[in-house]
């Protein structure tokens, strides 16, 4: 008989929407959790009829579904980090709102607004509850289409990422990690400049937030569905596994790149970011 050597993995919790064709959701959630050595675990907000090549069908579950969801996982395991997706619709903001404010745990908020078509995905009732949960948040991790929602006003270039970074912020959130790839006027040629602002700390010498940028190559293909949920779900493993917030976003950032340049090519459409492709170091 072999002997039983488990391992102990941080657990981590992804709340979000399910994707059918693969490339995003939940199922991009998990796949870079267990990249990075960490366990995940998931609260499901819709269910999505998609593929490849776009979006035919969206269905919300219940609020009350979602909380119940949540309570079975908190119930059963230490969660050490909290990522949000896909909400889907206001009851499920404020009903996420609630349970985050149960959980003892860092929280990063991916605001999914905005769709790859510039498409809005939220009724404007649904957009104003994220108020809130940003409020809450540890980490909100806006595009910069989602960045334009959530200050009203535009965001085309890195100048206009900080000013959104600072009035989210503002509104109660500890950093705000504006993305990059869609951004114009980039210091550097053929480059991705993601800019992080940290809320200053008013109890000690720092009152001003601290803003740093990070920039990485830009790679040329349009195989990037689900590089967002990638994304903040790796900066919540890394939260997961102790990591400072700095560190993991600099080193969530850093592996974003191989995982675009090493993307899934599926279906008939754009492929997907592959989260495998995370290092976790």
């Amino acid at each position: 008989m072999t002997e039983y050597d488990p391992v102990d993995p941080p657990v981590a919790l992804t709340i979000a929407g399910s994707d059918s064709g693969g490339g995003a959701g939940i199922q991009a959630d998990l796949t870079a959790m267990t990249a990075h050595g960490v366990f995940g675990t998931a609260v499901v907000t819709a269910t999505t009829a998609q593929n490849t090549r776009g979006v035919a069908d969206v269905n919300p579950l219940p609020a009350d579904h979602v909380g119940s969801q949540y309570a079975a996982v908190a119930d059963d395991f230490d969660v050490a980090a909290v990522k949000t997706g896909m909400l889907a619709t206001a009851k499920i903001v404020e009903r996420v709102t609630e349970l985050a404010a149960e959980a003892d745990a860092p929280l990063v908020v991916d605001p999914v607004m905005v769709a790859a078509t510039g498409d809005r995905l939220l009724s404007p009732a649904a957009e104003d509850a994220y108020e809130e949960l940003i409020a809450a948040a540890t980490l909100v991790t806006p595009n910069a289409d989602e960045a334009a929602v959530l200050t009203d006003e535009p965001v085309e270039t890195p100048v206009d990422a900080e000013r959104a970074g600072r009035e989210i912020v503002a509104l109660g959130a500890d950093a705000a990690l504006v993305k990059g790839g869609h951004l114009n006027g980039e210091p550097g040629d053929g480059s991705v400049v993601d800019t992080l602002v940290r809320a200053g700390d008013s109890d000690g010498d720092q009152t001003d937030p601290t803003v740093d940028r990070f920039e990485t190559p830009r790679i040329d293909t349009d195989a990037t569905h689900g590089s967002g949920c990638a994304l903040s779900s790796a900066i919540a493993a890394r939260l997961a596994r102790g990591e400072p917030l700095r560190d993991a976003v600099a080193g969530a950032v850093e592996e974003m790149t191989e995982a675009v340049r090493r993307g899934y090519d599926v279906g008939e459409g754009p492929g997907a970011v592959n989260p495998t492709a995370f290092g976790g170091e």
